[in-house]
């Protein structure tokens, strides 16, 4: 599928600087942000592994996410995940390649993105609860749903902690949707594993 706007260095995994190789637990403070990406795009606009995996062949990275199986074990590397069973260790490479579906995924929901932050910021104004639009009531819940059937400490997290991350993912999803925001996403992840902040 042709693109009108031409983007050959911004979807390359090579665009994606690396300073210095990430250790184990910096891979899993990555791990577990990437997944947290993803359920987001998951909650707000209902993608699917086939979602994820088409975005995969748009980039061309079948190599390094070939199919559901393989999919699904990167996504149970997160450390947060429940279960042990298929967990693999992520490498880098994977990691940018997880980046460049997020953001591809992100940039395609842009404008439900941008109208989910803009009902946000209107109910912050009007000192509402998010809850009340229908749109994030729905984000919400969905969210709060697969983060409890999802996680380890799931059942354990307070309902008002997990609307906190869910509203903060849809804030950095509306940056990631934006022409730079693999790059955008990647530094991202970089800072906050070398702070050992998840």
């Amino acid at each position: 599928m042709p693109s009108p706007v031409k983007l050959p260095t911004s979807t390359s995994v090579e665009t994606l600087p690396l300073i210095n190789q990430p250790d184990p637990t910096q891979l899993d403070n990555i791990k577990a942000q990437l997944d947290l990406v993803l359920l987001g795009l998951e909650a707000l606009a209902g993608i699917g592994s086939e979602a994820m995996l088409q975005a995969a062949s748009d980039l061309k990275l079948e190599a390094l996410v070939a199919d559901r199986v393989a999919l699904w074990r990167l996504r149970q590397s997160s450390p947060l995940r429940k279960g042990q069973g298929g967990r693999k260790k992520l490498d880098v490479e994977e990691a940018r390649a997880l980046v460049l579906i997020s953001c591809h995924l992100a940039k395609q929901q842009a404008e439900k993105i941008r109208r989910a932050v803009a009902l946000l910021e209107q109910m912050a104004e009007q000192h509402r609860e998010p809850h009340q639009t229908a749109l994030l009531g729905d984000y919400l819940d969905r969210f709060n749903n697969m983060y409890q059937e999802r996680m380890e400490e799931g059942e354990n997290v307070p309902p008002t902690v997990l609307a906190n991350l869910a509203l903060k993912l849809l804030i950095d999803l509306l940056f990631y949707s934006a022409a730079n925001g693999s790059r955008r996403l990647w530094l991202a992840l970089m800072e906050r594993s070398k702070d050992g902040s998840s």
